[in-house]
């Protein structure tokens, strides 16, 4: 059963996703900022992270940042899930590392279908 750490400060979000995806039969891991993103990341080892751009302690880009310069950590696909939506901020995100970028408000089942194809 794959684990899936999922990152966002709005804790709707948070319910809607998990809820999703542990009907779907994944395990899932929540926090609330980037600092805990990146301890459970650390003491979780997930197969996927999904992950807010804009979030309190440390925002998504710099956790995407430190955890793609890190041997252990970068292996692991990031999916950013945020509202900020330029092309600057897409482009980015993707030159730092993250393996897809997805724009809030989302569709549910195309968030699923996303996280299904980077876990294969």
């Amino acid at each position: 059963m794959p684990l899936v750490l999922v990152a966002d400060d709005e804790p709707l979000v948070l319910q809607v996703i998990s809820h999703r995806l542990e009907g779907r039969g994944f395990k899932v891991v929540a926090v609330t900022d980037g600092l805990q993103a990146i301890n459970a990341t650390h003491n979780f080892n997930p197969d996927l992270i999904i992950l807010d751009a804009m979030m309190p302690g440390q925002d998504g880009f710099a956790v995407l940042k430190e955890l793609k310069s890190n041997a252990i950590t970068a292996r692991i696909p990031v999916l950013m899930l945020t509202a900020r939506r330029t092309e600057k901020d897409i482009v980015a995100a993707l030159n730092a590392g993250a393996a897809d970028y997805l724009v809030k408000p989302f569709n549910v089942e195309e968030l699923f279908t996303r996280v299904k194809r980077l876990l294969k």
